[in-house]
C-alpha cells in the first residue's frame, strides 16, 4: 500500500457523463480545491480540450510543486493499459476509439494511466476509507481479526463495482474484472443486475406502484424524501422502490462475496439513502437457500454485518472468541470462529475514494516500472 506519507503528487480526474473532477493528491490527500467543469460529453474536440485545459489548470496551482504523473478514472469500455476509450454510453462523442491516454502524455510529458471508476473507488477505500477504518476499530476493540480484501461497489446511473484482494487492485486480463452490472438479475431472470439497481430502477419501481409513466417519476433523492416523509407522496411506494433496488444489489453483493469474501461498501449518489436500503441488502445477503426437499441453509458461509447500525458493529467487532485445548499439551490457543464481513458505505465519500484510487494506483505502477 502506498503510504499517506508519501511526497509525489499526481493529478487526478474524476470523469463522470455530466461533469469532469480535476484535482492533485499528496500522501493520500487532496492538496488543491477540486474544479469541476461540464464534460461536454457531446463534442469530442470540446471534451478532450476540456480535459487538456483542467489538468492545465491544476498543474498551474501546484505552482512548484511537480506532479509525477496524471492518473483518472474514466468510463469503459477501454484498454486501459494502453489508455485508449473504446465507444462510450455516457460520452457518445468517444465513438470509435480515442488515444487519450498517449494524447495526454504527449500533451504533459507525464506518465499517464487511466482505469475505471469501479476499480480506483474499491482501491481508494481500501487504502484510506472503510477498510482501514474497519480495521482500525477491530484493533481499538483488541480483536485480533484484520481485513485484506475489499469489494467496492458503486449506485448511481449505473452499477459498478472494483476488487482489491491482499491489498491489490484486480483489474482482469481484459480490464473487465469487477463487472458486476453483467450479473443476473433476481428479478428478471433474463435481464442483468443493473437494471435493478441503478437511479433508473428506483424510479421505473415507483413509477410502476404509483400508477404512472415512468418519464413522470421524481428523481431518486426525491423519492427518499418522500420515503422519509420530507415531501408529499407515495410514501410506501417509495419505500419499496428503495426495497426493490436493494434486495437485486444483496443478492449481487452476496455473489461476489461468496466468490472474494472480504468487506463490502457502498459508494454513488444513492448510497445516501443507506438507512432505508442497508437493511434489506444486508436481509439479502444472509438470506436462505431451500433445498429440493424443503430444507434450508445459508446463502453465505459468512454473516454480514451492517456498519451502519451500531448494534451490528458491536456484533461484528465482539466476535466470538473462545479458547481451545492443544491436544495433548497443557497449551491452550484463542480463536474466533465466526466468519463474518462488514457491510458499509463510503466513509470519506466517493469522489475522494477515486481520487485516492488513482493516486495509489499511478504510484504503484511507477514504482513497478522502476523495479
Amino acid at each position: 500500500m502506498i503510504s499517506n506519507k508519501d511526497n509525489r503528487i499526481v493529478m487526478t480526474l474524476d470523469a463522470g457523463g455530466t461533469n469532469f473532477v480535476f484535482s492533485a493528491i499528496q500522501g493520500n490527500e487532496m492538496i488543491i480545491e477540486p474544479l469541476t467543469y461540464p464534460s461536454r460529453a457531446d463534442d469530442l474536440d470540446a471534451c478532450l480540450k476540456t480535459i487538456i485545459n483542467g489538468f492545465t489548470e491544476v498543474k498551474q496551482k501546484l505552482g512548484d510543486k511537480k506532479p509525477v504523473a496524471i492518473s483518472f478514472a474514466f468510463p469503459g469500455p477501454a484498454d486501459y493499459k494502453k489508455g485508449i476509450i473504446f465507444d462510450l454510453a455516457n460520452l457518445p462523442a468517444f465513438r470509435g476509439g480515442v488515444a487519450l491516454g498517449p494524447m495526454l502524455e504527449e500533451q504533459f510529458d507525464l506518465p499517464v494511466f487511466i482505469n475505471n471508476d469501479g476499480n480506483l473507488y474499491a482501491y481508494g477505500e481500501a487504502i484510506a476509507g472503510f477498510l482501514s477504518d474497519v480495521n482500525q476499530q477491530l484493533r481499538a476493540a483488541g480483536s485480533p481479526r484484520q481485513f485484506k480484501n475489499l469489494v467496492g461497489f458503486t449506485l448511481g446511473t449505473g452499477f459498478g463495482a472494483g476488487i482489491v484482494i491482499n491489498q491489490q487492485l484486480i483489474i482482469g486480463d481484459n480490464s473487465n474484472a469487477g463487472e458486476v452490472w453483467l450479473l443476473r438479475n433476481k428479478f428478471f431472470e433474463n435481464i442483468n443486475a443493473e437494471a435493478s439497481a441503478s437511479i433508473r430502477a428506483i424510479k421505473r419501481e415507483y413509477a410502476k406502484k404509483v400508477g404512472i409513466p415512468v418519464e413522470e417519476a421524481p428523481e431518486p433523492k426525491d423519492i427518499y424524501d418522500i420515503a422519509t416523509g420530507e415531501q408529499t407522496g407515495n410514501k410506501e411506494a417509495a419505500i419499496e422502490a428503495f426495497h426493490h433496488m436493494a434486495a437485486a444489489i444483496g443478492d449481487a453483493a452476496a455473489n461476489v462475496a461468496t466468490l472474494i469474501d472480504g468487506l463490502i461498501v457502498f459508494g454513488g449518489g444513492i448510497a445516501g439513502a443507506k438507512d432505508i436500503f442497508m437493511p434489506r441488502v444486508i436481509e439479502e445477503m444472509n438470506s436462505n437457500y431451500t433445498e429440493l426437499d424443503g430444507e434450508t441453509f445459508p446463502r453465505m458461509a459468512v454473516k454480514a454485518f451492517n456498519m451502519e447500525r451500531s448494534e451490528e458493529v458491536s456484533q461484528f467487532l465482539k466476535g466470538n472468541k473462545k479458547s481451545l485445548q492443544v491436544p495433548f499439551s497443557e497449551k491452550t490457543i484463542d480463536y474466533d470462529p465466526m466468519m463474518r464481513i462488514g457491510v458499509g458505505v463510503s466513509r470519506i465519500g466517493t469522489s475522494k475514494a477515486i481520487s485516492i484510487g488513482a493516486y495509489a494506483f499511478a504510484l504503484h505502477e511507477l514504482d513497478n516500472r522502476q523495479n
